[in-house]
């Protein structure tokens, strides 16, 4: 028997958990475990299954899906859990973030493989080599931008990434990279998001699905730190902390949010939806 992780994102209807709940089970599978939610800002049903399937096939299990539920149509996608996601790490010259990820990669607690890193320093080499992951130091100037995401995209290409995590990376991809990578680009922001202007706050809270005010884990658009919201935190400070006190304690807040927002994405909990994101538990 395999672990296989089912995504389905469709309009709603009813009957779409029976169906695929009797498509699952005529393949001789059993659900280990279900969340679903239907999004009231698009009518999309959204809905991440794990099932112990005979089939080790994950495109075979898809396969019979749209074959026995044809109904439920929409966007469906399956994947063994023993293969996850391949990760490709973005970063500067600060390391708290990269240093975190590289420790529950290798520990695995991140649900995802790191397959790279990449820096426009070569400060954080050291760190990523020792960890087993290739680094590469990729300079960025105004003038090289172009040539560095040209060589970004092969670095993506290369190494076969589903995913690129901005951590910490202090550069701003440009609106053409942004675009190609929607939807698998997360970047951590070292502050509260988003900051809304003008009238009825909390509808605009509301309509971009904030989690909680601090650190803030998006995916990169080409609107600059507007993504889609998926993982937020907070902390606490008080009129004796120090700036640079203040620098710390962010640091540790950014190291939690972004690690439980790839890791969220690797296990096939987040469902973009607009300018919101629907992260199952």
């Amino acid at each position: 028997m395999t672990v296989h992780i089912l995504r389905l994102a469709c309009p709603d209807r009813p009957g779409i958990v029976a169906s695929v709940a009797r498509a699952l089970f005529e393949a001789g599978g059993n659900i280990l475990d279900n969340a679903q939610h239907t999004e009231p800002s698009t009518g999309t049903f959204c809905m991440r299954t794990r099932v112990d399937l005979p089939e080790p096939d994950a495109a075979a299990v898809a396969a019979h899906l749209r074959v026995a539920a044809p109904e439920v149509g929409g966007e469906l996608s399956v994947r063994r859990e023993d293969d996850p996601p391949r990760v490709l790490v973005m970063a500067s010259r600060e390391g708290h973030c990269l240093v975190d990820l590289l420790h529950r990669h290798q520990a695995g607690e991140l649900g995802a493989r790191l397959v790279a890193a990449v820096s426009n320093h070569a400060d954080l080499g050291p760190v990523a080599e020792a960890a087993g992951v290739p680094f590469e130091v990729v300079p960025v100037t105004p003038e090289s931008k172009p040539a560095a995401e040209a060589r970004l995209r092969e670095l993506v290409a290369e190494h076969r990434a589903d995913l690129v995590v901005l951590a910490r990376y202090m550069q701003i991809l440009s609106p053409g990279l942004a675009d190609e990578l929607a939807g698998r680009a997360i970047n951590i922001h070292h502050s509260f998001l988003p900051g809304f202007k003008g009238a009825r706050p909390y509808q605009q809270a509301w309509d971009r699905g904030v989690k909680l005010i601090g650190a803030t884990a998006h995916f990169v658009t080409a609107d600059l730190d507007e993504g889609p919201i998926i993982d937020q935190d907070v902390v606490r400070v008080s009129h004796a902390v120090s700036a640079a006190e203040m620098v710390v304690l962010g640091r540790d807040v950014e190291r939690v949010v972004l690690a439980r927002a790839v890791r969220s994405w690797a296990e096939g909990r987040v469902f973009l939806q607009g300018r919101r994101t629907v992260v199952l538990p």
